[in-house]
């Protein structure tokens, strides 16, 4: 397993890490469903693969608790990383969340999170969006960095994206940023090299772009990108597609982790397999970046 030093944090950590909201449980959204039962399992596989970080959210359903269940016990061999800044609020059917900047909100996530977790800190607490101007008129940046004097969270960081990201990276505070980023979603490409640049460790969500064309779930916009820039036609002949997508996101010289997210023990093997081959070829990287460019200027605004 390929490992990297999380920026500025000196973690170190599996190139391939583990996103935990598909562990969210029923009455939540989407089609997938997982059960107790397969949960344990397959949290217990993540980690017997090597894989050593983990990302969850309190509003990711049963997500944080499944974790604590499970896999408490074996938190010694991993990097756990939650959010917070998350209201939620279970219904018969279905799981409404927000995001609302308050610091009783933050507490509570926190005091949530870690008794969810069963665990006394949680190596990474990262804000689930937000902009600079709030954060720092709510004084929540003093208030997580609160909480690190206190042993409860190690590191702070900020999962967010364009329009945001550069005002928060720009205050110089956070010591991680989670980011989308694949070759049918690139539009973060330099933000994550100026992140990176600043000291910060990077950690990819959407790194494997739900599987691309060949996803369970279709992502018709990504789908487009896809067929618009003819990928079918640089794929090698032994690699799948969404092989190519996570090497093409790992191929990124400041991809320290990339949080892929799957509950099927089939894709679980087949991206790690994927992962451990490493980087795309430098030429096949660059065409598909090309044909790519050229796929999303060609679609319309």
């Amino acid at each position: 397993m390929i490992k990297k030093t999380l920026g500025r944090t000196g973690l170190q950590v599996t190139q391939l890490g583990y996103g935990s909201m598909g562990l969210r449980g029923p009455r939540t959204w989407g089609m997938r469903v997982v059960n107790d039962e397969a949960a344990d399992a397959f949290l217990n596989r993540v980690l017997y693969s090597g894989i050593n970080f983990i990302d969850t959210a309190p509003d990711y359903g049963l997500s944080e608790e499944r974790i604590g269940k499970y896999i408490g016990g074996r938190r010694k061999e991993y990097h756990l990383a939650t959010k917070c800044g998350c209201v939620y609020a279970q219904h018969d059917d279905h799981l409404e969340i927000d995001h609302v900047w308050k610091k009783d909100v933050i507490q509570r996530n926190l005091e949530t999170s870690l008794k969810r977790l069963q665990t006394d800190f949680v190596d990474l607490l990262q804000f689930h969006g937000g902009d600079a101007e709030t954060l720092q008129r709510e004084g929540l940046i003093e208030l997580l960095l609160s909480f690190r004097k206190q042993g409860l969270v190690r590191f702070i960081g900020a999962s967010s994206s364009m329009p945001n990201l550069p005002g928060l990276i720009a205050l110089n505070v956070f010591d991680t940023f989670q980011i989308p980023y694949s070759c049918l979603a690139p539009q973060h490409r330099d933000q994550i090299t100026q992140a990176a640049e600043s000291g910060a460790g990077i950690i990819l969500r959407g790194g494997v772009a739900q599987g691309g064309p060949d996803a369970e779930i279709q992502r018709p916009a990504l789908n487009d990108v896809w067929s618009g820039a003819k990928l079918d036609e640089v794929l090698p002949a032994n690699m799948s597609r969404a092989e190519l997508i996570l090497r093409y996101t790992v191929t990124h010289p400041h991809c320290h982790t990339t949080i892929v997210g799957t509950c099927n023990a089939e894709h679980l093997a087949e991206n790690l397999a994927a992962a451990a081959r490493g980087p795309l070829p430098a030429e096949l990287h660059a065409e598909i970046a090309e044909r790519v460019a050229a796929s999303l200027a060609a679609l319309p605004p």
